[in-house]
């Protein structure tokens, strides 16, 4: 067979390079290319906790990308908790097992800086909260152990510190453990980061101390209906205390400005 037009004929010869394994296209960043095919296998186990990466001329090679793409695929899965880069002898990148409380606090400080911005507001989180966590008490009182019954109540009566006579972070902890009590990991990781917006910026001197004893009530009475199984009632019981609480919320001045 004669050469293309235009092509030398020697290059016909010229074996082809292999084909990477991530057909790198140019409508994303290549890097996000290579970061997700390494995190799809993490996620998937083909790359297991503790497992070393190949080192980065291997994985250029792989992906058919420059070093320098690696590494930023590689920072990116760094700063995602998925990878642990060690120097030295002995070093390179390894595989992490991923951490959900890591992952709660990214995504806590990333809806921190959101609320600060147009693009999300309070009300949108309350909102969320609102749907969420009602659902959660019905699940909590068909799922809760003895056990979780016990760590209810006792977060429901925990004693307040005196630094903080709201015992806000009290209150807090009680709507994690809710949500903790449903034992689904999802719920709770889908909860937390919005309680941890509202620990940093609500102006709890701003609400009147009254208010946070009706909190504790609110409390005492979603307990019990989650102790006694019933379902339905713990559900409404939440849901009318969430209510209350983005009432409470919505007073002016109740909110910080940074």
């Amino acid at each position: 067979m004669s050469p293309s037009p235009g092509r030398p004929a020697d290059a016909a010869a010229t074996p082809q390079a292999p084909t990477a394994r991530l057909q790198v296209q140019r409508v994303r960043p290549a890097y996000r290319q290579v970061a997700d095919e390494l995190r799809s296998q993490i996620m998937r186990g083909a790359l297991a906790p503790g497992a070393r990466l190949p080192a980065e001329s291997e994985l250029t090679g792989m992906f058919g990308v420059s070093r320098s793409t690696v590494r930023e695929a590689l920072r990116v899965l760094a700063s995602q908790h998925l990878i642990d880069t060690r120097r030295g002898v002995q070093g390179g990148s390894f595989v992490a097992a991923p951490d959900p409380a890591r992952l709660v606090e990214d995504v806590g400080g990333a809806l921190g800086v959101l609320v600060a911005t147009p693009r999300l507001g309070m009300a949108d989180l309350l909102e969320a909260r609102l749907l969420l966590e009602p659902a959660a008490a019905r699940l909590a009182a068909q799922r809760a152990a003895p056990e979780t019954i016990e760590a209810l109540r006792a977060a429901a009566s925990a004693p307040r510190d005196p630094r903080d006579p709201s015992g806000f972070v009290e209150h807090m902890d009680f709507h994690t453990t809710v949500l903790m009590a449903t034992g689904n990991l999802m719920l709770t990781m889908m909860g937390q980061p919005v309680g941890d917006v509202l620990r940093t910026r609500l102006d709890r001197a701003a609400v009147p101390a009254h208010r946070w004893a009706e909190v504790d009530a609110c409390h005492a009475e979603i307990t019990e209906h989650i102790a006694r199984g019933e379902a339905a009632e713990a559900e409404e019981a939440m849901r009318n205390h969430l209510l209350d609480l983005r009432d409470l919320y919505g007073r002016p001045g109740a909110w910080k400005s940074g």
